[in-house]
C-alpha cells in the first residue's frame, strides 16, 4: 500500500487532503447507485417508517460526521506513522471493541474468539514495542 500511495499522491499534487476529498466523492458516486440497485425493495419498505423520521436522519448525520472524522484521522495517522502502523492500530481497535461487546452486550465468548482477540492484541503490543525501540535507537544516533 505504501508504494501505491507514492504512485497516487503525485496525481493530486502530493496533497493528502485532495486524495481524501477524491476518495470521498468517488465513494459517494459509486456507492449510492449500488445501494439503490441492490436495496431498492428495502428502501421502498422503509420509506414511510424510517426515511421520514427525524431520529433516523439525526442518527445518519451523526454517523456521517464520525465517518468523515475517521477519514481525517486516518490521513493524519498515516502521515505521522505509516500505512502498516495505521492498519495495525485499526486491527487493535477492533479487537478492543470486540472485548467491549462482551462486557456491554453480554455476547457469548468462544474459546477461539478470545484466543484471536488476545493474539491480535499481543501482536499489536509487540509491534508497538519493536517500533518504539527502533525509534529510540534512531534518535540516539
Amino acid at each position: 500500500m505504501f508504494a501505491r500511495k507514492r504512485q497516487i499522491l503525485p496525481v493530486v499534487d502530493d496533497n493528502h487532503w485532495k486524495l481524501t476529498y477524491y476518495n470521498n466523492v468517488n465513494a459517494s458516486v459509486l456507492f449510492l447507485p449500488m445501494i439503490a440497485f441492490y436495496e431498492w425493495a428495502t428502501i421502498i419498505d422503509a420509506f414511510d417508517k424510517q426515511l421520514q423520521s427525524g431520529i433516523f436522519w439525526g442518527a445518519m448525520t451523526v454517523a456521517g460526521f464520525f465517518g468523515f472524522s475517521i477519514g481525517i484521522v486516518t490521513v493524519l495517522q498515516i502521515k505521522a506513522t505509516s500505512p502498516l502502523s495505521h492498519n495495525i492500530s485499526g486491527t487493535a481497535k477492533a479487537a478492543v471493541q470486540s472485548l467491549m461487546a462482551f462486557a456491554i452486550w453480554k455476547n457469548e465468548p468462544t474459546f477461539l474468539g478470545i484466543c484471536g482477540i488476545f493474539t491480535t492484541l499481543g501482536g499489536s503490543l509487540l509491534y508497538t514495542f519493536v517500533k518504539m525501540r527502533e525509534n529510540k535507537a534512531g534518535s540516539q544516533k
